[in-house]
């Protein structure tokens, strides 16, 4: 039995060059756990609490030296000479010690950076790969990549309102060959781009972020990439979105491409898209607080496209627990920061599973080179993945990890392709 001999903390740099906390576990077998916690640009307003300094002499207000103290003086003291294989009592005792009910004492991002770094130094001390440490013989299954390679909303700076168009490989065999298409028709979509005269800047997570007239013009310009790349939009390669329509619902209705529109107009507008593209997934197509609307959505399209819940559920088991009570959404965006601890990520997960929605495992736009989310999507079975475009070094980290995983499972590997869109007619 390993037990917790130390617990350290440290300020590092996020993807987009803001402080991030990374922790380092010692056990008393002398291995070491480290994890580094990630950050979101648009951020639902009931996650979890990051602290941040607020200092704006230093960092610009962005440091995260508060939480760095939690960890070294209030979080390791408590948690020396836990058994480090006893994941839930550990996230408890932070939990406890916090004793708010958004972790706005200790900070999401200390807790999460010790729970984190606990699972990783349990894994080696156990000799196991972190995906097998967590979810046991059973994890073989290698997500389908929602890849995002082009960028609008808050993720970019140019006029179209929806804030991720992504690109899934259904129709792959396996993970690196489903990886392999998504990088041919992202090298593909910036010659497109460039042949019309479009930027070629990336987004905050590698995607491009062209100035488009509108978001049927984005598809557009993704769906002639992937023909380029020489696959088939619907056969090979779908279509997938974050909306992230929190980030323009004002006094009461969308401010979407020009107009106000009521979530009715908003559910009209997807009902159109669905018929016309080769979509299987929507996320946060409505606001995080319009579960009417949300309702009325599933209902209306709910069996043809999978309706991702972000902002809607943030990872969190008991307002998870509303929307399958009340049969709102069909998938849950699992982020770890969202919720804050690695226990209560899993029961959101498990109780997703169990109720027949689907999961995707999630990174956020400020992102380091941590890969722990990639061996969570095997370990869990979630079936997809979102950790970006292929570029940019913190998201293909996520990617090469998961072909090392895919590499080491051998012939038990099995990739979700198709089936991991049940609804998907195309």
């Amino acid at each position: 039995m390993a037990l917790i001999d130390a617990i350290h903390a440290r300020e590092i740099l996020d993807s987009r060059g803001n402080p991030t906390v990374e922790v380092e576990v010692l056990l008393s077998d002398g291995q070491i756990g480290r994890a580094a916690v990630p950050s979101g640009a648009s951020t639902g307003e009931h996650e979890a609490v990051e602290l941040r300094d607020g200092d704006k002499g230093r960092y610009l207000g962005k440091g995260v030296q508060k939480a760095v103290d939690a960890v070294i003086d209030q979080i390791a003291p408590a948690l020396t000479g836990f058994d480090a294989t006893d994941q839930r009592s550990i996230d408890q005792a932070m939990l406890d010690l916090d004793g708010t009910p958004n972790k706005g004492k200790l900070g999401a991002n200390a807790i999460l950076g010790v729970s984190l770094a606990v699972a990783n130094a349990a894994a080696a001390s156990a000799d196991l790969p972190l995906y097998k440490y967590l979810g046991g013989p059973n994890a073989h299954v290698l997500p389908v990549p929602l890849m995002n390679i082009l960028n609008g909303g808050s993720h970019a700076d140019s006029d179209v309102d929806i804030q991720e168009f992504m690109i899934a490989p259904i129709g792959a065999e396996t993970f690196s060959e489903g990886l392999r298409w998504g990088v041919e028709v992202y090298h593909n979509l910036k010659s497109v781009l460039k042949e019309k005269g479009l930027s070629t800047g990336l987004g905050d997570e590698g995607g491009f972020a062209p100035n488009l007239p509108s978001n049927r013009a984005a598809l557009d310009l993704i769906q002639e990439a992937i023909k380029n790349a020489g696959y088939t939009p619907g056969k090979d390669i779908a279509l997938a979105l974050d909306v992230a329509s929190s980030e323009f619902f004002k006094d009461g209705a969308y401010q979407f491409e020009g107009k106000s529109l009521s979530a009715t107009e908003m559910s009209a507008y997807y009902a159109e898209l669905v018929a016309d593209y080769p979509l299987v997934s929507i996320e946060d197509p409505l606001d995080e607080n319009d579960w009417e609307g949300w309702k009325t959505l599933t209902d209306s399209i709910g069996d043809k496209v999978q309706l991702v819940g972000d902002d809607l559920f943030v990872t969190n088991p008991s307002i998870l627990q509303r929307g399958i009570d009340t049969r709102t959404a069909n998938s849950l965006l699992v982020k770890v920061n969202q919720i804050g601890s690695l226990t209560e990520t899993l029961d959101a997960v498990s109780l997703a599973q169990r109720a027949g929605y689907t999961t995707i495992t999630s990174h956020r736009s400020g992102e380091t080179e941590d890969t722990t989310i990639a061996d969570i999507a095997v370990a869990t079975n979630a079936g997809q993945i979102k950790t970006g475009a292929p570029a940019r070094s913190e998201r293909v980290a996520k990617y090469n990890q998961l072909l090392r995983i895919e590499e080491e499972l051998d012939d038990a590997a099995r990739y979700a392709g198709r089936s991991a869109f049940p609804r998907f007619k195309g």
